[in-house]
């Protein structure tokens, strides 16, 4: 059970001795926690997030449920509620792309599984169901994907999230137990496509980018001088470019990986900003890729995406599956192969080293030829 908090931030709700609930704050870690009784034993759940408006809500509810008399285990919960609570709790404290994925999952899981399906009943099979359920219709986003054929990779990434809502349904103190346990999607004869686009292949793509739209341009140019994805760089402000120190700032909300940093501006980066600047005169808190027809809003993946398709046809490159705005990314990773890693990860917004060994850089022959030619002699 958590230490008690008796200096930092807590809300009590209910009446004492009957239906008395207290929400406070892990003094070190700053998590939430519900404290109630439970015949007559002190009980306290971790709510998983760090949200105290949510906290005082979830603290009203249970000491509704108290007073009611109704018992503070919820294994009685269906899947609707609870992947609501987790919607309203959890989600808004992640960035947009998973906020995104994780309403598209939630309402693919009830609709398949049965909105008014108990939690506890669930079992392996159900989540079986689910997984080729998720196959048979396809891709359920808009744009280029939708109705494409869905790979491991995907599937899993879905049924962890369906995973992290019956774990954090735990903690939140709405289950006893997480009735699919263990359960996971098989990706052992799974090797995904991760094509780098070469040099030549950029440069076929700058000297059309102006015929697909000059935002392509910039967005092409800056994909491939700082290395980051697409989704964070469509989401860039005016502001986040500092002039002066020669820096773009990247916000951890508009990225996959949360993580707030900064990295150097080339000059090519530079150049095609001002560029742009002085084309759109805009400054400030002013979208560096407005959306062309909603007011105030940036430019969406799904336009990014139209680019990228117009730009390989009027380059005329051969199409290659897995190819993408994320393969400049690759290509960041292997073209900086030399760099320490440790400002490698810095420069493109990495978390963990080891994805960029196995998912980002690549071999090749100038490197592995520069490596014979600089080999030393072992001496004794």
């Amino acid at each position: 059970m958590p230490k008690r908090n008796l200096t930092g931030w807590s809300y009590r709700t209910g009446e004492k001795g009957r239906n008395r609930v207290r929400a406070y704050e892990h003094p070190k870690t700053g998590t939430l926690y519900l404290e109630y009784r439970n015949q007559g034993h002190r009980e306290a759940v971790a709510l998983g997030h760090r949200n105290r408006e949510a906290a005082k809500i979830k603290a009203d509810e249970l000491a509704l449920a108290l007073r009611r008399g109704e018992s503070p285990t919820r294994d009685q919960i269906t899947l609707q509620p609870l992947f609501d609570k987790y919607l309203r709790e959890v989600t808004p404290t992640k960035g947009l792309s998973k906020q995104a994925h994780d309403r598209r999952t939630a309402r693919l899981a009830v609709d398949t599984l049965g909105g008014h399906r108990k939690v506890a009943t669930l079992t392996h099979r159900d989540l079986q169901f689910f997984v080729r359920e998720r196959q048979r219709t396809g891709d359920r986003r808009g744009g280029r994907h939708a109705g494409q054929p869905l790979g491991p990779r995907i599937l899993a990434y879905d049924v962890a999230f369906v995973q992290a809502v019956m774990h954090w349904g735990m903690g939140a103190g709405w289950l006893d137990r997480n009735p699919i346990q263990g359960f996971r999607v098989d990706q052992k004869r799974h090797t995904p496509n991760r094509p780098v686009l070469t040099g030549p292949q950029y440069d076929q793509l700058l000297a059309i980018a102006d015929k697909v739209d000059p935002r392509f341009r910039l967005a092409l140019i800056l994909a491939h001088e700082t290395g980051h994805r697409i989704g964070a760089i469509r989401l860039l402000r005016w502001n986040d470019i500092e002039w002066i120190q020669g820096w773009v700032r990247w916000c951890g909300e508009n990225d996959k990986t949360g993580m707030d940093h900064r990295t150097p501006l080339t000059p090519a980066a530079r150049t095609a900003l001002l560029e742009a600047q002085q084309v759109s005169q805009a400054i400030g808190d002013q979208w560096i890729f407005p959306a062309p027809r909603q007011l105030g809003a940036p430019v969406s993946r799904f336009m990014t995406e139209k680019w990228w398709d117009r730009a390989e046809q009027l380059a005329k490159l051969d199409p290659e599956p897995g190819r993408g705005w994320h393969s400049l990314r690759r290509k960041f990773a292997t073209e900086l192969k030399g760099t320490p890693i440790k400002d490698l990860c810095a420069l493109g917004g990495w978390k963990d080293p080891k994805t960029i060994l196995e998912h980002y850089q690549r071999p090749d022959s100038a490197t592995m030829r520069q490596a014979l030619e600089h080999r030393r002699r072992l001496e004794a």
